[in-house]
């Protein structure tokens, strides 16, 4: 199962703040879309929100939290999206963590897109296949997470083990090649030698 276990909301956005970039949900990173000043920030969440709630209420710091909260739905939307765009078939459906944000709507804080990392029994060639398309599923977000490393590494362990397999059968097949051809070169003699005698 691929999870969507992101930084949580804090340490996602203490570097833009930190490096005093406003951010502002709908904003860039490079702080060029959105309102500049705080103030400016809060009028657009309040403007934006189509949230259930009476937005107006909300204070300076529930305006923040809710900027966090639509910012990291976002972010948690796309990062699951792109597991079950790459997973394609082997991808399940998406599962999603909510929080109810201070306007009384729910957003994806977590989520997880289940992945079939089964081998294809009797097949290492579609088996490889397969592994391929799991480990790009599980890496396919900009920032994936310790989860989607590790089913990536799996992956690719089940994709080395069925290029053993592989291996294997094409070299026990070479072998049963060889001996045929060995078997047939000698009946081919002897059974010269007795035309010739």
């Amino acid at each position: 199962m691929i999870s969507g276990a992101i930084p949580p909301i804090n340490s996602v956005y203490s570097s833009a703040v930190s490096a005093g970039k406003p951010v502002v949900a709908g904003a860039s990173e490079s702080g060029s879309a959105g309102p500049s000043s705080e103030q400016d920030q809060a009028s657009s969440v309040r403007k934006s929100t189509g949230a259930p709630g009476n937005v107006q209420a909300l204070d300076e710091a529930q305006l923040r939290e809710l900027t966090e909260l639509k910012a990291r739905d976002r972010e948690v939307r796309a990062h699951e999206a792109a597991h079950k765009a790459v997973g394609g078939q082997h991808a399940g459906a998406i599962s999603y963590d909510y929080q109810r944000g201070p306007d009384g709507a729910r957003y994806a804080v977590g989520g997880e897109v289940s992945i079939d990392i089964s081998p294809v029994q009797g097949d290492p060639k579609a088996t490889i296949e397969k592994m391929r398309v799991v480990r790009a599923a599980a890496m396919a977000p900009a920032e994936p997470s310790s989860q989607d490393r590790a089913v990536a590494a799996e992956a690719t362990q089940i994709m080395l083990q069925a290029q053993t397999d592989l291996y294997r059968q094409a070299s026990d097949t070479y072998q049963s090649v060889s001996k045929m051809n060995d078997s047939d070169t000698k009946s081919g003699r002897s059974s010269s030698h007795s035309v010739m005698a």
